[in-house]
């Protein structure tokens, strides 16, 4: 279910999307509404958990003016998880139904987690609520080959409300990663971890246990907004050894106007576009963040395989464009590009960077290759406009 617009938003922010219900209830992404003890027909049915659209895809359903929320049905016995771990929960139903989550609701379905067993439920005591999970907007977790990566935007009052020597903390989706680790509880009450993704390919989970000290030395860090690396696994064996590192990333500023893109919509597209030339590399980042990003009630967002489409054809357009300028580019210290690009009415670009238009020269390069590419698209009637925004690097290369 979407919320029309006759529930009206009282915050529009895409990292805390709320609206105020007639009843006087206050909803956001991953919060929670619970009902009477009989509901839609079952007794099972306890409410609704409450998520912001990420990668699914919306052509075709009838949806109310920005912003909304869809509302998942929880079981009675996933509502411990709900309320403690409500990504968690957000995740394995996407598992069960469709990645990354469904935005429909399944009535009459069994839970998808039941008795709380020896998990990270039990040693935190969530089963009678004397201990709260902060959640931290823009805390992501990334885990690679022997290494996990916490990176760390805001943090101070979460630990603030940590017991002292537990230090637990809710992240939030990363829609960049191309895969998810999710919790599955058994038939015979096992817990397991798998992973969801395009390919399901499979993960290993993680925990990780730590003296007094270490954790008294990751406090200290974390207040002092410091990295932080543990190292896990035996001494006697270092080709083993695996590390998490706690690193504080920084925020993400458009190189065009200088201006912060934390809190815009973005995703990842999964399409290298990388050229050399006289010693130089230029980059994308593959990340592509959407400033404006309109929908048709008829086809719901733009087609994303279109889009995919067109936007690595103009990653690669801007690419070739500067190929021969990269080394000057370098040497005069822009080496951090961004380009934002407009489809609407009055389609067009802006190439930035250090927070000022680039210089004529390069403009003029750009324009040749980059305006034939965009107008390609095509304007459609009645469609919204798309503003995006593109990032690139220029790199030494060493090989």
């Amino acid at each position: 279910m979407a919320f029309p617009s006759r529930y009206m938003p009282c915050h529009n922010d895409s990292a805390d999307l709320q609206f105020f219900v007639s009843a006087g209830k206050v909803v956001k992404h991953l919060s929670l509404f619970l009902f009477g003890s009989r509901f839609l027909g079952s007794e099972d049915h306890a409410g609704f958990m409450y998520v912001c659209s990420t990668l699914q895809s919306l052509q075709g359903l009838p949806l109310p003016n920005q912003p909304y929320l869809f509302g998942l049905l929880v079981h009675r016995a996933e509502v411990p998880w709900a309320k403690a771990f409500p990504l968690r929960l957000m995740l394995r139903l996407g598992a069960e139904y469709r990645y990354p989550c469904p935005l429909y609701s399944v009535r009459f379905r069994k839970p998808l987690f039941g008795e709380i067993g020896h998990t990270i439920m039990r040693l935190l005591d969530f089963r009678n609520y004397r201990y709260s999970l902060p959640l931290v907007p823009g805390l992501t977790v990334d885990l690679e080959a022997q290494k996990t990566l916490i990176n760390i935007s805001q943090l101070m009052k979460a630990i603030n409300k940590s017991n002292e020597h537990v230090l637990a903390i809710g992240a939030s989706f990363n829609e960049t990663a191309d895969s998810h680790l999710i919790c599955v509880q058994t038939d015979d009450g096992q817990y397991q971890t798998q992973a969801i993704s395009i390919h399901n390919q499979p993960r290993k989970g993680l925990m990780v246990q730590v003296t007094v000290e270490t954790m008294v030395e990751i406090r200290r860090s974390l207040r002092e907004m410091k990295d932080y690396t543990v190292t896990c696994g035996r001494l006697d064996q270092p080709e083993s050894r695996e590390l998490v590192c706690l690193q504080w990333v920084e925020e993400v500023i458009s190189p065009i106007d200088g201006k912060s893109m934390e809190s815009i919509s973005s995703t990842k597209m999964f399409q290298k576009s990388e050229h050399k030339e006289n010693g130089k590399i230029i980059r994308w980042t593959e990340q592509v963040f959407f400033l404006v990003r309109g929908h048709n009630p008829k086809r719901g967002v733009t087609d994303s395989a279109e889009q995919s489409r067109l936007t690595e054809r103009i990653a690669r357009a801007f690419c070739l464009a500067l190929c021969p300028h990269l080394k000057l580019l370098k040497e005069d210290g822009m080496a951090k590009l961004g380009l934002r690009v407009t489809f609407d009415s009055h389609e067009g670009f802006v190439a930035g960077s250090n927070g000022q238009p680039l210089p004529a020269q390069y403009l003029n390069a750009l324009d040749s290759v980059l305006i034939p590419v965009i107008h390609s698209r095509g304007h459609k009637r009645g469609e919204q406009p798309l503003v995006m925004e593109l990032i690139f690097y220029i790199l030494e290369d060493i090989t």
